[in-house]
């Protein structure tokens, strides 16, 4: 009797499979990773007011969402106000247009403290650099959205670069 449920069992989840279709695992996996050329000051990478990383390479095991990091001089405050501030999310495509999208921010209260920088691990997404407090590359005013560096490849990663 136990042998006829277990077949049962098996032949009624291959039937269940064949009805639903096939199953498909989506894995997604983003890697961000730090380059001080400043001499000085700390990496910080943040999601929802908790300190992820300050400075090693930190990797999300699904999608990476609302996301900032900074180089922390002195000033900066805990979401990075006061300071060269990277905004990300690192999302693999379920849509065209709803990848990945990174900037850099200097709209108040963010301020420029160093030169800050990104480019995608998929060399064809691009990147920035804001070299200075007058870069036409990061956002200035909330409507600066050609700021944003969108990337439609899956699991990408970013490089940060400070000075």
């Amino acid at each position: 009797m136990f042998a006829v449920l277990n077949v049962f069992a098996i032949v009624s989840l291959f039937a269940c499979s064949a009805w639903a279709g096939p199953v498909t695992i989506r894995s997604e996996s983003h890697t961000v990773s730090f380059v001080n050329n400043c001499g000085s000051g700390t990496p910080q990478l943040l999601q929802g007011g908790v300190v992820l990383s300050s400075g090693e390479a930190f990797t999300s095991n699904r999608p990476f969402e609302a996301a900032i990091a900074y180089l922390q001089t002195g000033p900066c405050l805990l979401n990075g106000e006061e300071c060269t501030t990277v905004e990300m999310t690192l999302v693999n495509p379920t849509v065209p247009g709803g990848g990945s999208s990174v900037d850099v921010t200097l709209i108040a209260p963010h301020a420029f403290n160093v030169g800050a920088g990104f480019s995608y691990s998929d060399s064809t997404c691009g990147g920035q650099t804001c070299a200075d407090a007058g870069c036409t590359e990061a956002f200035h005013n909330p409507t600066d959205f050609s700021a944003q560096t969108q990337c439609e490849t899956d699991n990408v990663g970013l490089t940060i670069t400070f000075c």
